[in-house]
């Protein structure tokens, strides 16, 4: 540990890891009060738009995925068609509030090409939100979708059926087949922009 008279104690965030500070500074000087934020959890995603204020930050719209299961979804509330739905969501309630551009937080996560936090991101855009992010990072659409996840239950089923069962026991018991996952996918997408039109 470093001592003497000029060490200088990092803040209790960046200490605990829950704030990097110099990325916090860099979205301040773009001059853009609106962060998009999105956070995962294990079993949770929550995306947020956060005003900038000098008193503190100021929560404008807060959507958990658990609000997804008010709209049909029987799935996993983190995986990338669920996180991409959430950000719909928050990106339709924004646009309910005349927020039409956000700086993009994605916190301590890394930037991983077509993650998670990249599909929160593209709900937000697909809602109308102007997020200054690169196509290249965003998911394809069939990963939103979640060809991915019926093609590898595909696989489980054609090698072991007890396999299936075992990795997807929650998702199984909720009525989900999830074969069809991309269609349920189009219809909770569906009664969401109903929703919100």
């Amino acid at each position: 540990m470093a001592r003497g008279p000029r060490y200088k104690v990092p803040k209790k965030r960046r200490r605990e890891g829950k704030t990097n500070y110099y990325k916090r500074y860099t979205m301040l000087k773009s001059g853009k009060d609106v962060r998009l934020v999105v956070r995962i959890s294990n079993k949770h995603v929550v995306v947020q738009f956060i005003r900038f204020s000098a008193r503190g930050d100021e929560t404008l719209v807060g959507v958990s995925s658990k609000t997804l299961f008010r709209y049909g979804w029987k799935g996993y509330p983190n995986n990338t068609p669920a996180t991409y739905l959430v950000g719909l969501i928050a990106g339709l309630k924004a646009r309910k509030l005349g927020i039409s551009y956000a700086v993009p937080d994605i916190g301590l996560h890394k930037p991983v090409r077509g993650s998670r936090v990249f599909a929160a991101i593209k709900g937000c855009i697909d809602a109308g939100i102007e997020v200054p992010v690169s196509k290249e990072v965003l998911p394809t659409d069939d990963r939103i979708r979640g060809e991915h996840i019926a093609n590898y239950a595909r696989e489980l089923l054609s090698i072991d059926e007890g396999a299936l069962r075992k990795r997807f026991s929650k998702v199984l018991s909720s009525g989900l087949n999830l074969l069809e996952l991309p269609k349920h996918f189009a219809e909770v997408k569906e009664n969401i922009l109903r929703a919100f039109s």
